[in-house]
């Protein structure tokens, strides 16, 4: 055999043993956990940020590369690797890849991680054919440069891009169309930057309302009136649900990423104010309620929950507004801190900074709403804070990455009431105790975990009316749980789930993904709305089940609804009901 061919023949080996060498000298003496497709297809999402011009600071150490060959790789590395080694490469979620790391692996090295990925939670870019070798070696020359550092977004900035389209004089002084808008809908359709206003008396559509790209949220203002969503390129639209045909009244850019908005909702302050969280800058910026006019910005850089070191990048994740002050609760991913904001005084603002753990990202309120409840994902942690004290009341242990979006509370048989919350990286639901008063055994404690399908959960629901807990799984790899829903009866917990065969139920013709994401109930908790998320070139659908038999009500389809994924009725917005 000639000196060639055996080379050919011990590569894979060699390359599967490098591999692991590589992957054990990134993990940093870190215990290692496999992780799930679910997990990846979650953390390894795109950025707005792909877009933005940076400037490309040549690193004499590092491997050449042209301004082209670094523009590809950076907007490879926005589209894929920001979401979990951060916009700076100091590290998020995932490991810090910055040049005093990078240049001394060298570019061997770090293209059979990049091909190969490792069990601590870097997908296989390579060999699962996201990335050719070319594109590999690409990236791995690009780890190596200086990080660009995209542009700031200040006052100035976010000014140059507010407008006002209809002025406050200028509208309606009373409803001026026959919907019940407390039983509207906003769906996100994802990927044509928009929103469709859906009656969910009629199911009929509205009105298409255009939007930031990849509409997060949305959320309505204390009165019911307005509609504020946030597009993940940090676009503000408010929505006017007065108006004959409900659209837009005013707009803005705070920043050039972000995921979270909400309105003042203490008595008194009810639509006054507005305020929105940046993943890049890292800042939040408080509003006027009726025009979107930017008032004060507020950076969250600073040091984190644990170590107490510098963190140059913290996002800001879910903001919730406050029933017992005039507060914003304002949860810093990075950092771990969730702010207590009062608004009461923007001049000379008061924020109380309660410490939590690592990687806060979404959560909701108690059935009280006295109590927020918010994960933090990757650190496998509930953190909980008590809105009338603005002080931290307990940190919770859950399973691996716990994802609740707004969570369910429902009475608990044995531990009274209880708040819900499913997991990305694993099938458990973790039902914590939140009645300190007269179920304080069980109180901050997780009381029963449930078996669901499977791991990739985004959302978790129920009604006060209701006696069922839904649970989806869009990002398990299983098209027979992606395309279904686990339903839980909550007065009768030990005989596990139904499930509802959603996809099947949608009649779609052809190729679709069939993604089942976010149920979410109507005003009169008796329907159940899902979303049939496919991508933008297959047809989509929601699906409308009666909760009471658990049987199909209603499709609606139409040409427009293109990725649809979150979906918020008004009056549950409105009144945190879940």
């Amino acid at each position: 055999m000639s000196a060639l061919a055996t080379l050919k023949r011990h590569v894979p080996v060699a390359a599967a043993v490098l591999a692991l060498s590589v992957a054990s000298a990134f993990a940093q003496d870190k215990k290692e956990h496999p992780t799930s497709e679910a997990e990846i297809k979650y953390q390894a999402g795109g950025s707005p940020l792909a877009g933005v011009d940076m400037y490309q600071d040549i690193n004499p150490k590092a491997p050449p590369m042209s301004k082209a060959e670094f523009d590809k790789a950076r907007q490879i590395y926005f589209e894929r690797c920001a979401g979990c080694h951060g916009v700076l490469r100091k590290g998020a979620t995932g490991k810090p890849l910055t040049p005093d790391i990078t240049l001394a692996r060298g570019t061997e090295f770090l293209k059979v991680f990049i091909k190969y990925g490792s069990p601590a939670g870097m997908p296989n870019w390579g060999t699962s054919g996201d990335l050719n070798d070319a594109e590999v070696d690409l990236m791995a020359r690009y780890v190596q440069q200086t990080p660009p550092t995209p542009p700031e977004f200040g006052m100035a900035e976010m000014k140059a891009t507010w407008k006002v389209l209809i002025p406050p004089d200028k509208r309606p002084k009373k409803k001026m169309n026959g919907y019940n808008i407390e039983n509207i809908f906003s769906t996100t359709l994802r990927d044509t930057g928009e929103v469709a206003l859906i009656d969910g008396d009629t199911k009929k559509i509205i009105n298409i309302v255009k939007t930031g790209y990849a509409v997060h949220i949305s959320r309505t203002s204390a009165s019911g009136r307005y509609i504020y969503v946030i597009g993940r390129d940090a676009k503000i639209n408010m929505i006017d649900l007065w108006m004959e045909k409900p659209d837009n009244v005013a707009e803005i850019r705070t920043g050039l990423e972000a995921r979270s908005v909400d309105t003042s909702k203490f008595k008194g302050f009810e639509d006054k104010l507005a305020i929105a969280g940046s993943y890049w800058p890292p800042q939040f910026v408080i509003m006027k309620g009726d025009t979107l006019e930017p008032i004060k910005i507020v950076s969250t850089r600073g040091m984190t929950v644990d170590t107490q070191e510098f963190h140059p990048e913290p996002r800001v994740a879910a903001i919730v507004a406050s029933h017992f002050k005039p507060e914003f609760v304002v949860n810093v991913k990075e950092t771990g801190k969730i702010l207590m904001v009062n608004y009461r005084d923007l001049e000379n603002l008061n924020i109380t900074e309660v410490p939590a753990a690592r990687f806060l990202h979404d959560g909701g309120w108690d059935a009280s709403k006295r109590y927020f409840l918010v994960a933090a994902n990757q650190s496998n942690k509930i953190a909980v804070v008590d809105a009338k004290t603005s002080k931290r009341e307990a940190i919770v242990d859950v399973d691996k990455i716990p994802h609740p979006g707004r969570g369910a509370n429902f009475v608990h048989p044995k531990c009274g009431p209880v708040w819900a919350t499913g997991h990305l990286g694993s099938e458990k639901i973790a039902l914590i105790g939140t009645d300190p008063a007269k179920h304080k055994q069980y109180a901050w404690k997780v009381c029963e975990y449930l078996d669901g399908q499977g791991g990739g959960n985004l959302f978790i629901k129920t009604h006060p009316k209701s006696k069922h807990l839904y649970v989806d799984t869009p990002l398990n790899p299983d098209p027979k749980l992606h395309r279904s829903i686990a339903v839980f009866d909550t007065t009768n917990l030990k005989a596990g789930f139904k499930v509802l065969p959603i996809f099947e139920w949608a009649g779609i013709k052809g190729e679709a993904a069939g993604r089942i994401v976010q149920p979410e109930y109507n005003k009169a908790g008796d329907e159940v709305w899902f979303a049939v998320w496919s991508a933008k070139n297959q047809e989509s659908a929601l699906v409308v089940v009666d909760d009471k038999t658990l049987k199909l009500k209603a499709v609606i389809k139409d040409p427009r609804l293109i990725t649809p994924t979150g979906h918020f009725n008004i009056y549950n917005t409105q009144h945190d009901v879940y």
